[in-house]
């Protein structure tokens, strides 16, 4: 049943593989508290039980379990037993309204989905990263263009794993994210163009593909971000040999990049997701056009403006505190830059002599 459950997620829910194995661990964490008991069993008792259990577990950093571990872990099994309770040979023997039990509490489920503000890097922080990165070796050149390109295209970084190389037109500055073969989310299919970054990046990229089809000989329908090429040293142990015609199978190795490059330069670690809030902020400083915004949320791949707006418009705390501030100070009017306070002076007094000729 477990695994004709993970079949219903993947293909009717259309969840991805990290989901379904949090449902399975959830699953897996309920029935030790059971003594794997037969689902058939199960009841409200068995419900309540979990639930206290759960309150007093340790994970494995040896502290109790957090908040949002618990919420989700509560959410999986509901919805786990909801399904179970509409399968033949389960119906008789479950009642749906006893999978409620496992409904965190309001409470629980507000502490678990309050936004937490994460680091986010400044769009100059990323240039200083990318200033200071090596790139010398194959290696070291495509770890440079990984991050030059994660805020150039503002791309997630299951998709960063997964473009091939003809997926980047360089002369029409694009990205075309096709589901088919990158893996984006909600696989979501979309073009978007290289964001305002400055020209950096995209020095960066181009000549690090050019290597790539150059040097190293790589066709399009090769990976754009290479796994690395392992092989045995002097000593038999394994080392780094170059670029293979492989992609990564995750997005692990990628985000070991992006803390080594931020510790390198002595800043604090920013992951590749955050760079799309960096373009996000990076977007407000522009004072866009209502049709202007439209375009660069569509370039996110987001159907509606708000969806930016939710998702990564919020400042910044030590932003919003300045401007709070700012608020408490006296505003002083100030005549617009480059006015001529001598011609706005006379056009007054010209203008009074028309309506008053006496004056």
């Amino acid at each position: 049943m477990k695994r004709e459950y993970s079949f219903f997620l993947e293909a009717v829910n259309g969840k991805q593989s990290g989901t379904i194995d949090a449902a399975l661990r959830a699953i897996e964490r309920f029935e030790i508290t059971t003594n794997r008991k037969p689902f058939r069993k199960f009841n409200v008792e068995q419900a309540r039980s979990f639930r206290a259990r759960l309150g007093e577990e340790l994970g494995a950093s040896g502290k109790p379990l957090s908040v949002a571990t618990i919420a989700s872990t509560l959410k999986h099994l509901r919805n786990f037993f909801l399904w179970l309770s509409r399968e033949p040979g389960f119906r008789a023997a479950l009642n749906a309204n006893d999978a409620n039990y496992f409904t965190p509490s309001e409470q629980d489920m507000r502490v678990a989905t309050a936004r937490r503000e994460k680091h986010v890097a400044t769009l100059e922080d990323i240039k200083h990263v990318l200033a200071l990165m090596p790139a010398e070796t194959t290696i070291e050149r495509r770890n440079r263009a990984l991050i030059a390109f994660a805020i150039l295209s503002g791309a997630r970084d299951g998709a960063l794993a997964s473009f091939r190389l003809k997926h980047v037109d360089m002369k029409a500055q694009t990205v075309f994210q096709d589901a088919r073969e990158v893996r984006t989310k909600a696989r979501k299919t979309f073009v978007s163009t290289f964001f305002p970054v400055g020209p950096e990046p995209a020095a960066i990229i181009a000549d690090y593909i050019a290597m790539l089809k150059g040097e190293l000989g790589f066709s399009s329908d090769d990976p754009l971000f290479p796994s690395t090429q392992m092989g045995r040293g002097a000593d038999r142990g394994f080392v780094a040999e170059g670029l293979s015609r492989s992609p990564w199978s995750g997005a692990e190795p990628i985000r070991q990049i992006f803390r080594a490059a931020f510790a390198a330069a002595g800043l604090p670690y920013a992951n590749p997701h955050s760079f799309r809030k960096t373009l996000a902020l990076h977007g407000d400083s522009l004072n866009l056009t209502r049709e202007e915004e439209k375009a660069y949320s569509q370039n996110f791949g987001h159907e509606s403006v708000w969806t930016t707006r939710e998702s990564y418009g919020t400042l910044p705390a030590h932003r919003q505190a300045k401007i709070m501030r700012s608020l408490s100070m006296p505003r002083q009017e100030s005549p617009p830059a480059g006015l001529d306070i001598a011609a706005l002076e006379a056009f007054v007094q010209s203008a009074k002599r028309v309506r008053h000729p006496a004056a």
